[in-house]
């Protein structure tokens, strides 16, 4: 019953979606033929938050089986990915929508414990695991679409964890290299596109400053409940042997594969955009340090070989480690692409450095807020860190262009979410307001001479979104996680098939149905 009432909101909602396009006057023109021809649009989802069968088919535990199965308590809902859309059984049919939406690309995430039970070559290869991509991947080529492939997201083998600590001990920069270098092997004769690590900062910040992600390691400053962790000393730590893995990752891909498999390898960086409270040079330079303790964190170091000078100067007592001439070297130049993933822009207002309880949130000597004089600086969709701000990706856009050598860019995630209230939910007008007003200011960094050659969506569909579990939905499909993962397409979905194939440019009489 729960199924065939589903499928008839679905038909209800198709007959309407022209209707309602009348509410969205202000929404901005857009047409495929605004972007360059080769531009690529895509979707995205990772392992852990879609696949499911985590215990199943030879899969080793990751460190977020643990934390979310272990320790309900620290997800939302007390829920976990161990089924999520059941992706691994499914794969045909997400397939078969990013085709019926026309997307040209499909980025997704390989398990490591998936391929790697124990996390190291010595534990073992799962065949299962190698055929599950090795077909994931045939069939994106058979419908024509482009695979996009994360290395690593988020999800560490948990045997690695528990033997040296994971990304804070120095033993991970080579297991990462010999588990990237299996991926080139097994999948590099397909795959021309590879993101060695998704957003290392929010690994930094939310797993180990505020204990809030996977493997929840904090200090009581940030975090009264953590009872483990070094937020003056660990992130830091963390950060730069994500670093040194990502470079590792590069330079045998770099020597062994790329001349033959003629591939391209980059990073997915994240941050939100940072705006100054205040026309202050004080806040003006806040503004700064944020984003060098965020963004520039991680693009300085594989672009010029150094941390920012932001960081060098305001970590004191050594905590900030250092590259050696090699590292440095190794990791100058170590992209062919990046990728940035945007949501959200917020202010910032310069604060006093801390002198005791130092944490990397107050080494940036930044206060970051999300309203002035009492004013959002954008509507709050179903998360409260997601102010909707379309400026902002133009803005980042344009930094990375200018301050890093105009380095060719991939928007690698951009969505919103709303609350998971429990009703079916596939009107989405909020997330086609979304999309229109960023994808607008993508069209506009390109008009100003910024390289971005392609666009992902996140998420393909409704997924498990970490601490947040499933309380709010990301997709552009509706997945009924009670009746068999089922997927329905919402009316965003049907938009983006309307706008690849060339029909949509904002007005009511040209929005159909999927």
């Amino acid at each position: 019953m729960r199924s065939k009432c589903l499928l008839l909101l679905l038909i209800i909602t198709s007959i309407y979606v022209g209707v309602s396009a009348k509410n969205h006057s202000s929404r901005p023109i857009l047409r495929r033929s605004d972007f360059p021809e080769d531009f690529i649009f895509g979707s995205a989802t990772s392992a852990y938050q879609c696949e499911g069968a985590a215990h199943e088919y030879g899969r080793g535990p990751s460190i977020w089986d643990t934390f979310s199965e272990n320790f309900p308590e620290k997800i939302l809902d007390g829920s976990n990915g161990s089924i999520a859309d059941n992706s691994y059984n499914l794969y045909k049919k997400d397939v078969n929508l990013l085709h019926q939406i026309g997307f040209h690309a499909y980025r997704f995430s390989i398990s490591w414990s998936r391929i790697l039970p124990r996390g190291d070559l010595k534990g073992g290869i799962n065949q299962a695991g190698v055929d599950y991509y090795n077909n994931l991947i045939n069939k994106l080529l058979s419908k024509g679409m482009k695979p996009f492939v994360t290395i690593f997201h988020w999800d560490l083998p948990e045997a690695l964890e528990h033997a040296y600590g994971g990304f804070l001990g120095t033993e991970i920069v080579n297991d990462f290299r010999d588990y990237a270098e299996l991926c080139f092997q097994k999948f590099g004769d397909r795959v021309k596109h590879w993101m060695t690590l998704n957003e290392p900062f929010t690994v930094v910040r939310d797993g180990y400053i505020i204990g809030q992600k996977a493997p929840g390691r904090c200090s009581s400053f940030t975090n009264p409940n953590c009872t483990g962790g070094d937020g003056a000393t660990e992130p830091y730590i963390v950060g730069h042997n994500f670093l040194l893995a990502h470079g590792a990752a590069v330079k045998i891909y770099r020597e062994k594969y790329q001349a033959y498999q003629k591939g391209k390898i980059g990073i997915a960086l994240n941050t939100e955009w940072h705006y100054p409270y205040s026309d202050s040079y004080a806040d003006k330079l806040a503004a700064a340090r944020a984003t060098a303790f965020t963004f520039d964190y991680f693009l300085e170091p594989i672009v010029y070989g150094r941390y920012p000078s932001e960081m060098v100067n305001h970590v004191k007592d050594g905590r900030l480690p250092t590259f050696t001439p090699e590292e440095s070297s190794m990791l100058k130049g170590s992209y062919d692409f990046i990728g940035l993933n945007y949501y959200s822009s917020f202010y910032v207002k310069d604060v006093p450095c801390a002198t005791e309880n130092i944490t990397v949130y107050t080494d940036r000597c930044a206060s970051i807020v999300g309203e002035r004089n009492g004013v959002p600086i954008g509507p709050t969709a179903g998360s409260s860190w997601l102010l909707i701000y379309p400026k902002g990706i133009r803005d980042l856009l344009l930094h990375a262009k200018f301050k890093y050598n105009d380095p060719v860019l991939y928007i690698t995630e951009n969505g919103v979410n709303e609350a998971n209230t429990g009703e079916v939910f596939l009107n989405d007008d909020l997330r086609i307001d979304y999309y229109t007003n960023h994808l607008k200011m993508v069209r506009d960094a390109i008009s100003m001479g910024v390289n971005v050659k392609g666009y992902f969506a996140w998420s393909l569909m409704d997924n498990f979104e970490w601490s947040e579990g499933y309380t709010v939905r990301f997709g552009l499909v509706y997945v009924d996680f009670k009746n068999g993962s089922k997927r329905y397409p919402k009316k965003s979905a049907k938009w983006f098939r309307r706008l690849l194939k060339g029909k949509y440019n904002g007005t009511k009489q040209q929005v159909a149905v999927m």
